[in-house]
């Protein structure tokens, strides 16, 4: 993984802590919508890390075999990021 490891694990710990955070306010049947907006925020938070990640891909592996790699390794390249592309809601 080409991002910075500290700052993605920060950031993952965070959303654990989040979601540690959620399952108990299930579990105290706390408002719905107090619920559902700690749910946007973790998934605000992990979305901005996956951007973090494949931005830090971009600018490395994608780079790179753009820059030095084969035309099946531009390929290859071009193919994962529609594969991404396709999963985004």
């Amino acid at each position: 993984m080409k991002a910075n490891p500290e700052k993605i694990t920060k950031l993952l710990k965070i959303a654990r802590g989040q979601i540690d955070g959620i399952l108990k306010m299930v579990e105290e049947d706390r408002y719905c919508i107090d619920i559902s907006n700690q749910i946007m925020s973790t998934t605000s938070l992990l979305n901005k890390t996956n951007r973090e990640i494949l931005k830090a891909h971009m600018g490395a592996c994608i780079k790179n075999a753009f820059e030095e790699g084969t035309e099946e390794e531009k390929e290859e390249k071009i193919n994962e990021v529609l594969s991404l592309l396709d999963k985004i809601n």
